[in-house]
């Protein structure tokens, strides 16, 4: 007879794989819209159906209807740390893993914590959270999506700071977007609901414009049509599969440009759900011998972003860009491959339209499609 106990936290590890908590998302065009009082109003009802549910960590605002509807809610306390002087409350993620409610609520997904602590976003406690089993449901403004940082720049005039990798979203088994008109928007503002009376003007006069509120409510609303389309990919039986979307994006060490555009094409496969790459043709003038040092920091900081983004980095070294772009689309089976539109300087210019033109020769009959895009 075999004795042999086996290891038990290796038993435990595999049911945390096979046990990965749900993850729920409230996603809106702004604040205001509701996400976080959704989020309080199904708390309530699955406590009055016996499911363990805890607030993790909840942020009203001081909206009155919000703070109301967290009375008879079990709450865990926020952790309180020191920190230049002062005392800020932080979720404690510790408390919540250790107490391991069904479900918990995490508000403020795109929030950075205090330097020091174990994860330095929000987002990365909940996949740790996840990991253990427990469920969450938790809430974002669409403005944070890395992938359209710039598109919000250009919406809104802000640099938003706190962002969170669209490859997240990957990770929610639903995506709720929580709808108002422009016009709803606007009435609550005025009415107060969203801030106080002091900052109503101010923000009238900034973020909540009609035209921005527009855009933002726009790009919320694509954002969770591409979640609900993916989930019928995945989930919906077809006899005819349709071939896999690729992207490629060719990068240089131009930082703002290559930024932008990889931004861009993170977005578009973040769209499709598909597999996405960014070449790098190093040729002899950008040798590291040769490429200046802020050209080579712009060089790594973009090939950060990929991958934060949830791209592959190709890096090859070749005299013959062309050549090497059709070689890589072809080892990569790329659909299609994406290019920075040049500045109106002539030499960019004719340099872009003769790869422009070779390529489009060489890939005509293979069905890839190239988008250019504009930086």
């Amino acid at each position: 007879m075999n004795h042999h106990i086996p290891n038990p936290e290796y038993f435990l590890q595999l049911i945390k794989k096979k046990r990965l908590g749900t993850c729920k998302i409230y996603l809106g065009m702004s604040a205001g819209v509701g996400k976080t009082y959704r989020m309080l109003q199904e708390a309530h009802i699955l406590l009055r159906n016996g499911v363990d549910v805890k607030i993790g960590y909840v942020e009203t605002h001081k909206r009155y209807d919000t703070e109301k509807l967290l009375e008879g809610l079990p709450i865990i306390p926020r952790k309180k740390i020191f920190y230049k002087g002062k005392e800020i409350e932080e979720m404690d993620l510790d408390a919540i893993i250790a107490q391991r409610p069904e479900v918990i609520i995490v508000d403020e997904l795109a929030h950075s914590n205090i330097e020091g602590s174990k994860h330095k976003k929000r987002w990365e406690d909940v996949l740790e959270i996840l990991s253990y089993g427990i469920n969450v449901i938790s809430a974002v403004n669409i403005q944070h999506l890395e992938s359209l940082h710039d598109s919000i720049h250009v919406i809104t005039g802000i640099d938003v700071t706190e962002r969170i990798p669209d490859s997240f979203l990957s990770h929610a088994d639903e995506v709720v977007n929580i709808d108002l008109t422009a016009d709803e928007l606007l009435f609550r503002l005025r009415e107060g609901k969203i801030y106080t009376h002091e900052k109503i003007t101010t923000a009238l006069q900034n973020f909540f414009t009609y035209d921005t509120i527009l855009q933002l409510r726009e790009l919320a609303l694509k954002e969770v049509a591409s979640h609900v389309e993916r989930k019928v990919e995945m989930e919906v039986t077809k006899e005819h599969a349709l071939r896999p979307q690729r992207f490629m994006v060719c990068i240089e060490t131009n930082e703002k440009t290559a930024k932008s555009v990889i931004r861009k094409t993170a977005r578009l496969a973040h769209y499709y759900q598909s597999q996405w790459f960014a070449l790098y043709v190093q040729t002899d003038k950008e040798s590291p011998e040769k490429i200046p040092l802020h050209k080579q920091r712009h060089l790594l900081q973009n090939m950060e972003l990929v991958l934060q983004l949830g791209g592959e980095v190709i890096k090859v070294a070749s005299n013959d860009r062309g050549t090497m772009i059709l070689q890589q689309i072809q080892t990569h089976s790329i659909t299609t491959l994406c290019v920075a539109k040049p500045d109106h300087r002539l030499l960019p210019l004719l340099h872009f339209f003769s790869l422009f033109y070779r390529l489009s020769r060489a890939i005509n009959r293979t069905g890839v499609d190239i988008i250019i895009l504009s930086p």
